[in-house]
């Protein structure tokens, strides 16, 4: 276990109650429950090195003033293999996170450098053969649809559930 100054950093997007609240009983329902720690998120960064927190405070609550709801669109299914994930689509997003990759650039694990393909995972480390079943019960049941995110958070990684550290509710005018 991580104390609290080693523990690295997680920034994830907000999505609307109602697509967090459907998405999270989906990875209830599907998720190994023995493996899941967590309810739906997107993850934009997956470890932002601990010492870090301060100024990750201060960069993220600038840009949740600056910005108005992001502009994201479900798309339907995403396979991962092992999992399955519900894809998003939000170039506004990825534009927000670029700002954010920028501002902590030379600071990035390898996995952090790459631009994510934005999702929300309901289902992993499953056999393949179990992703696929779930990928057909579920098909033509995740309609496309427009959302906004609402906001960014801020959580220290300690192997298990994540440690909340701060919500940063999107509330400018302008568009990253």
């Amino acid at each position: 276990m991580s104390s609290a100054g080693e523990a690295p950093l997680i920034v994830t997007a907000q999505l609307p109650r109602d697509l967090h609240a459907r998405f999270t009983a989906l990875r209830t329902a599907h998720f190994p429950p023995e493996r899941n720690y967590l309810e739906a998120h997107v993850t934009l960064f997956h470890a932002l090195p601990a010492m870090c927190e301060g100024e990750a405070l201060t960069h993220l609550k600038r840009l949740a003033t600056e910005f108005a709801p992001v502009a994201g669109q479900v798309e339907g299914l995403m396979p991962l293999g092992g999992g399955t994930a519900i894809k998003l689509h939000s170039p506004d997003m990825l534009a927000l996170r670029s700002m954010i990759a920028e501002h902590f650039r030379g600071m990035l694990t390898q996995q952090d450098q790459h631009i994510p393909r934005l999702h929300v995972t309901i289902q992993n480390k499953v056999t393949g053969k179990e992703a696929k079943a779930l990928q057909a019960a579920l098909a033509g049941t995740i309609a496309p649809q427009a959302f906004a995110f609402r906001g960014i958070e801020l959580f220290r990684y300690r192997g298990g559930p994540w440690e909340p550290v701060k919500a940063f509710a999107f509330r400018g005018k302008g568009a990253p």
